[in-house]
């Protein structure tokens, strides 16, 4: 069964519009949260709505205002915030298409997946995926999400698009003062060699598969520990290791990779793949 779409309206480029429908591509259900508890009964902690001149008040009480300056607010009723429409609401609008390198992943923010309204858009959808595909562009547009509107990015997924929302430029903090202190002179070109061994030593086509959360894990080991009446046994804590001479410190790790056989890392790693697909076959 296809999941449950987050929004629905238009894709529009230009005067050519297609029905689509967003879904969300993170999922967040595997996640461990915990609830505030009061440590003497462990109830859980209600948090009550509190006005500091009339005391605790409903929900069905309170209006959104903005502070303008200290303790001074101008008030906005829902009927003038939904009165706020501008022509994305509703709509994906497309308003240029650049090279995919031009755009900086730092501005890369939330991921969706966007597809046809239903069997009518899927011409209109399939040709406008396939001429980003093409053309080699990503499509830069506006759409107004959960009340705000966002800049977007959208590109070709498979049969269908990746959406991803946008950071603004006033959102992202240059970089050049973290990094003006940074004195400007060339890397020593023995300790540079060295390290592009190690580097050279540590690559291998990405599969992310073979990675997962390993804190997400050991909490609930934790957890299950705990369910079970028994006491866990707490991991000591690591202490960072001595530094030692960057030059030796290369020597050292480009010595330890020369050391351990190719074929023992290539088999760790199917074994890590084999073990996912494993796991997923008995979720």
């Amino acid at each position: 069964m296809k999941p449950r779409c987050s929004w629905t309206g238009y894709l529009k480029i230009s005067l050519v519009t297609v029905p689509v429908r967003v879904y969300a591509a993170i999922s967040t259900t595997e996640k461990i949260s915990f609830h505030q508890l009061h440590k003497a009964c462990h109830r859980r902690i209600k948090q009550k709505l509190v006005c500091p001149v009339h005391g605790e008040v409903e929900r069905a009480d309170l209006v959104k205002g903005y502070e303008y300056a200290t303790d001074q607010f101008v008030i906005l009723g829902e009927t003038e915030l939904e009165g706020v429409r501008l022509e994305t609401t509703g709509t994906i609008e497309l308003v240029q298409c650049v090279r995919p390198e031009e755009l900086d992943p730092m501005f890369l923010d939330t991921p969706y997946y966007v597809g046809p309204d239903g069997p009518v858009a899927e011409e209109g959808f399939r040709v406008l995926r396939e001429a980003l595909r093409r053309t080699k562009r990503l499509g830069i547009g506006r759409v107004v999400l959960n009340g705000k509107e966002r800049l977007l990015a959208l590109k070709p997924h498979g049969r269908g698009l990746l959406l991803f929302t946008l950071r603004y430029v006033a959102e992202v903090r240059p970089a050049a003062p973290y990094f003006d202190d940074l004195a400007d002179r060339p890397a020593d070109s023995a300790q540079l060699a060295l390290a592009q061994k190690l580097i050279e030593s540590k690559s291998r086509a990405l599969d992310l598969a073979s990675y997962s959360d390993r804190y997400q894990s050991a909490l609930l080991d934790l957890i299950k520990v705990k369910m079970d009446g028994t006491e866990p046994v707490l991991a000591p804590r690591s202490e960072a290791a001595q530094v030692l001479n960057l030059m030796e410190a290369l020597r050292q790790s480009v010595s330890q990779i020369k050391q351990k056989p190719q074929s023992a890392v290539r088999k760790n790693g199917q074994t890590r793949r084999n073990g996912h697909k494993r796991m997923l076959l008995a979720a």
